[in-house]
Parts: structure tokens; C-alpha cells; sequence
């Protein structure tokens, strides 16, 4: 692939935080839209309320709400006109159909990867997919993204893949998290994962911004993946795009239980459970590992095992306890999120959205069609990379870009401070 070329040295990876209104004139040059700057956010002038209704008439195939449409969507305009969404023929018209083609017949990009495992604070271990090379041919400070496939997922997976050769392409560090025995990855203690539980994610961005302190982090989750990102002001990403969330796990549970989906997903949960099935012998109290190993639903496994591992009273405590739907008016950070209208595991009818209008820093995206991780749309259809791709990667570059502008802005204005201080007599 090729090199990236050089970079504007970077913010850190802390969440945005804009400098004084010497930027404004920065963004209104590069936007041409009247911003005010606000301590985490761009937000629009009152006087652009008509751009909602402008912005809906020119994309009339998709939902777009959100408190941060005046502050993010003139940048994806042009994605969003380039690529509208048009479902492939016979495929993308049915959601059972796009969702089982997506899994078994999207291509997979060949990438040469890099693992590294890292210890936990539980001894427990975690598997994380770099691209081989990235380290010695990358600058320190190119902005680096991090990559959460669904529950039971991994950096085996075709979507994963697509996003991950995209990224790359435009200079992008890339990086794919995969939970405990997911992927292939070791696991060291009687204990995997939960929708709920991201002390492990917690400790990847740790490991990640202590490795490479000069880059931006940013990160794209799919289905219960982006749990995390939805943990209020303490997410220390400086931006993040969520793909098919399933907002609210009682409703999705409702309808996917006991159907193909339920069927598919805890066969790869009994698969996972039964390579490191002897770190799970003679566990006492609610375990129950007979149930575990031959869990032909979901919910079997989650009461037999996952909720157990992390202290719930019962299976419908953890799902009730698990809704990323209840962080939302909390999110601190710039976050997107997309989803399909006809979604069977992620229902649309789980999407918080009044708390996503009413957040500052979210926008959502919802198409008509897509399916669960589908989204056999666009111009790399049916084969390809998924429509959202390119959304996905205009808007993280949008972020970066503001990121940037932000850092020149506090260094002149450091600078200047220096220079003021020389000048002072005695």
C-alpha cells in the first residue's frame, strides 16, 4: 500500500476541545457556514434552522436527526449525494436475504496482519490486530483507528476487513480488538465477554494512546461491539462512528429469540466456550457449564454462563442492565450512528431518538434497507464493502480535520503567549 504523506502534528487523543474563537475563522473559510465554537462542539447559528429541511430534501431516502446535524452533516453532504442509497436488486430488498448473503458471500480483503496479546489487570488476555508494517512505515502521529466487531466476532470478519483496507488506504493507523476467544485469541481465565462489561476496552485505549501518544484515537464498533463508546464523558476517544447497535437488548431479544439469528450466534458462542472448556470445570455457585456447552439459544448461554461471570441476578437483569440505548444523552464525544429501518436484530424501534437529537455531539443515520451488518448497497455491491464504508471513513475524516485545525490554533496561540512574555519590561 502506499505511504501516507506527512501529517499536521496531531491533538492529542483526548476528547476535541476547541481553542478560543480564533479558529472560527478557520472553519467558516473551509465550510462557508456561520459556526459558533462551544467548548466541545460546532454548533450552528440559529438563523440555519432551514437547513434541516434543506439537508432532509436533498438525502429523501434516509433518516438524518441529530443534535449534531448542523455541526457534521455539510461535511457529508457529498458522500451522501456521491453515494446514494440504492439497494443491489433482489438482494438488498429483503432483509433475511441481504443479512445471510453480507455473512457468507461479502469478499475478504487479504491483509497481512500483526498480533499482539496483552495482559489484563485480571490476568486475563486480549488479542489485538495490527497491520504488519504499520509501525515502521506510519508517522507517530497519524491518527489511529480502533476496530470492535460484534459479540463473538473478530478481524476474520468480512466487515471488519472492508473498513480496516479503507482506513488504511487514506493513512490510517489500524488496529481490531478482539474480546477474549474471539478471532482465535487465548483465553487465560474462566471468564469471556458481555454486552455490558468494557473494563477490557477500557485497557486496549490505555495500551493504545500510552504506544502512540501523538495520535488522534477514534473508533468504529458494529452491533454490541460499540458498548463502550457509549460510556459518558470518561470515553477518551476523539471521536466514533456505532454500525447496527441494537440499542435496546429486551427488544432485539424479543425479535431475533429463537429464530436463525438465535440459532447462528450461539453456535459461535458454544464454539468459543468449548476451545477453553476446561478453564470453566468444577465452577461453583449459578454456573451452569452441562447448559453452556450446549446452549442452542442465546439465552440459554447468557444464563448459563455470561451473566453469572459478571454478577447479574438473572438473564433478564443482564439484558435490562445491558441497553447502550440508556448512555446515550450522556455520549461526550463526537459520535455517529448508523442503522437499517428493516434491521431483524437490531430493531429500529430500540433507536433512543430523542436523546440523539437532544446530544450535541450525536448524528444518526438511518437507510430504509440494510439488514444486520448488510448494507449491500453502493458502488463495491453485492461483493464489496458495505455502503456505510465510505460514510463511515468521510466522517472520522472530517473529524481529524477539525482535530488538526484545533492543534494549529493552540500552538499559534501558545506560541503567541511565549512571545508576549519576552516582551514584557521590568
Amino acid at each position: 500500500m502506499a505511504r501516507a504523506p506527512p501529517v499536521t502534528p496531531l491533538y492529542n487523543h483526548r476528547p476535541i476541545s476547541f481553542p478560543p474563537n480564533q479558529l472560527l475563522s478557520r472553519i467558516n473559510a473551509k465550510t462557508k457556514t456561520p459556526y459558533k465554537i462551544s467548548a466541545v462542539h460546532v454548533t450552528a447559528m440559529p438563523s440555519q434552522q432551514h437547513h434541516h429541511e434543506a439537508q432532509a430534501q436533498a438525502h429523501p431516502t434516509l433518516e438524518i436527526i441529530g443534535g449534531a446535524m448542523e455541526s457534521v452533516l455539510p461535511a457529508l453532504n457529498s458522500t451522501l449525494t456521491r453515494f446514494p442509497y440504492n439497494p443491489f436488486p433482489l438482494i438488498g430488498w429483503n432483509c433475511h436475504v441481504e443479512t445471510v448473503y453480507a455473512a457468507y458471500f461479502r469478499s475478504l480483503p487479504d491483509v497481512k496482519l500483526r498480533r499482539e496479546c496483552i495482559r489484563t489487570k485480571d490476568n486475563g488476555s486480549i488479542a489485538l490486530d495490527w497491520v504488519s508494517g504499520d509501525h515502521r512505515h506510519l508517522p507517530p502521529d497519524s491518527p489511529l483507528l480502533i476496530l470492535l466487531p460484534g459479540l463473538a466476532g473478530g478481524s476474520e470478519n468480512t466487515y471488519v476487513r472492508h473498513m480496516l483496507v479503507r482506513a488504511r488506504s487514506k493513512g490510517w493507523r489500524v488496529v481490531v480488538f478482539n474480546n477474549r476467544g474471539c478471532g482465535n485469541s487465548p483465553v487465560t481465565t474462566p471468564q469471556l465477554f458481555s454486552a455490558s462489561f468494557t473494563g477490557d476496552m477500557r485497557e486496549v485505549v490505555a495500551h493504545v494512546a500510552t504506544s502512540y501518544p501523538k495520535a488522534n484515537l477514534y473508533a468504529v464498533g458494529w452491533s454490541m461491539g460499540p458498548t463502550f463508546l457509549f460510556e459518558s464523558h470518561t470515553c477518551p476517544l476523539s471521536g466514533a462512528v456505532s454500525l447496527c447497535n441494537p440499542f435496546n437488548l429486551v427488544n432485539s431479544g424479543e425479535d431475533f429469540r429463537y429464530g436463525f439469528y438465535d440459532k447462528a450466534l450461539a453456535s459461535s458462542l458454544r464454539k468459543i466456550f468449548k476451545k477453553h472448556a476446561l478453564l470453566f470445570e468444577d465452577m461453583g455457585g449459578e454456573f451452569n457449564i452441562q447448559l453452556a456447552a450446549n446452549a442452542k439459544y442465546v439465552r440459554y448461554f447468557d444464563d448459563a454462563l455470561t451473566r453469572v461471570s459478571f454478577g447479574f441476578k438473572s438473564v433478564d437483569d443482564y439484558y435490562s442492565n445491558s441497553n447502550s440505548s440508556d448512555s446515550v444523552k450522556h455520549v461526550g464525544i463526537p459520535l455517529l450512528c448508523i442503522q437499517a429501518a428493516n434491521d431483524p436484530v437490531a430493531p429500529a424501534r430500540g433507536i433512543p431518538r430523542e436523546d440523539i437529537k437532544e446530544n450535541p455531539n450525536c448524528l444518526l443515520i438511518v437507510t430504509p434497507k440494510g439488514g444486520h451488518l448488510g448494507w449491500v448497497a453502493g458502488d463495491e455491491a453485492p461483493c464489496g464493502a458495505p455502503w456505510t464504508d465510505p460514510v463511515v471513513m468521510d466522517y472520522l475524516q472530517h473529524l481529524e480535520r477539525v482535530a488538526g485545525l484545533a492543534s494549529h490554533s493552540n500552538s499559534v496561540d501558545a506560541q503567541q503567549s511565549t512571545e508576549g512574555l519576552h516582551s514584557v519590561e521590568v
